[in-house]
């Protein structure tokens, strides 16, 4: 008789179980497409800002918008966008997504997402159309903060030590651009210029951090290899702490004068990534472009920091060399290969791109040797040419993949 009871309850729990899931696959699917989970609407928006943010301030640079300011001027803006308007975009969608197969934690959607993005979005309004900027300091001062408190609330439950540091770098990083916010707000260029520059670098932290859990991986699964890359925690932990220490010096200015001792530290850096680098290597990366855009980009990373290891050793004239081979194409780089494949994969498509997307790496990487590079000898040609093929890689994405985002999944899931 017992036993028949057990039975019965175990039936009735799991048939109880079943019906919720219909119930919530059916709340999912009456979710519009575009907010369903958080990669769509930012690697939408962001992607977008991509195409036009660059070659607004190049158009700038050139002699055009003479009278037409965005909040705290031309530079500022670019300045600011770049990082804390395109990149956390893009992040904050990777990370709102991809916590959700982390922890087992449903990811952000419908309303709470829809007002995220209208966060993000209405600042990038603000700046640009010379809002009051109390107005802009609210605005785009609430996203970092709201997309980390979002992460905490994901990884703290099930305790994802893992992911702490995620939540670390999503909090510096906001308080970077407080900093930035702070500097416009009143006029101070060097306040603005520094705290920009580190969170750079803590966005660079990011790219170290995830980079060091996918790119090993996707090429692994990529290639039908069998073998994985042995971990090297002990490299993973000591480039995570570099970088953090690196950002906060910048942050703090003192390392935004050449300072030996911060050249070290970046040039461990540099040999750290240029490690991992090898360590991940295999030739068939070549045959293969969301494997070997994402290698290109993290070589980038590795420039990147022997660049300022060099500067800061007086080698470079310019820090700006450094900062544009991270911005350009480490940032850029590595953006554009995980949103062209994360997109694939969370809409339930084959990992086979457009054949465009390979032209959209290839023209990245040559706006970066552009920007890095040309520059410094034909300044004007070089800043267009940079502008021209960022802007058109970001183009060529939206161009191939944009519909995929905004439409439902191929294969019926809710995501």
């Amino acid at each position: 008789m017992q036993q028949a009871v057990l039975a019965a309850a175990n039936k009735n729990a799991v048939g109880l179980e079943r019906t919720m899931n219909i119930i919530d696959k059916r709340q999912a699917l009456a979710i519009v497409p575009l907010f369903r989970l958080a990669f769509r609407p930012f690697f939408l928006l962001g992607s977008l800002l991509a195409v036009s943010a660059i070659l607004l301030w190049v158009i700038f640079l050139t002699g055009g918008f003479v009278d037409w300011q965005p909040a705290g001027g031309w530079l500022a803006w670019h300045r600011h966008e770049l990082v804390f308007g395109f990149a956390t975009a893009i992040i904050a969608g990777f990370l709102l997504t991809a916590v959700q197969a982390w922890t087992g934690f449903p990811g952000l959607s419908g309303r709470p997402l829809i007002f995220l993005t209208l966060v993000w979005l209405t600042a990038r309004v603000a700046w640009l159309l010379d809002a009051p900027i109390w107005c802009v300091v609210v605005l785009d001062g609430a996203f970092l903060p709201l997309v980390a408190a979002q992460m905490a609330r994901s990884v703290w439950p099930g305790r994802q030590v893992r992911n702490y540091p995620l939540v670390l770098l999503l909090t510096l990083l906001a308080i970077a651009n407080g900093i930035t916010l702070y500097g416009v707000a009143t006029t101070n260029d060097l306040l603005q210029r520094q705290a920009t520059v580190g969170g750079v670098w803590f966005v660079a932290a990011i790219m170290g951090l995830i980079g060091g859990r996918v790119i090993p991986f996707f090429t692994r699964r990529g290639l039908l290899r069998t073998e994985a890359v042995a971990a090297w925690p002990v490299l993973d932990w000591a480039l995570l702490a570099g970088t953090v220490l690196a950002s906060i010096t910048m942050l703090q200015g003192w390392a935004m004068q050449a300072q030996p001792v911060v050249g070290v530290l970046f040039a461990a850096l540099g040999l750290g990534h240029l490690t991992r680098l090898l360590r991940w290597y295999d030739a068939g990366i070549w045959q293969v472009p969301l494997l070997w855009s994402l290698h290109m980009a993290y070589a980038w990373l590795a420039a990147a920091c022997c660049a300022m290891a060099l500067w800061h050793f007086s080698v470079l004239a310019q820090m700006s060399i450094a900062v544009h081979a991270l911005t350009v194409g480490a940032m850029g780089g590595l953006i554009l290969a995980m949103i062209a494949r994360v997109t694939l994969g969370h809409t339930g498509r084959p990992l086979q791109p457009p054949r465009s997307i390979a032209w959209a790496f290839v023209l990245l990487n040559c706006g970066a040797l552009a920007r890095v590079l040309l520059v410094n000898w034909a300044t004007v040609p070089g800043l267009w040419i940079a502008a021209v093929c960022w802007s058109l890689s970001f183009a060529i994405y939206l161009w191939g993949y944009a519909s995929m985002l905004w439409r439902a999944r191929v294969d019926g899931h809710p995501g």
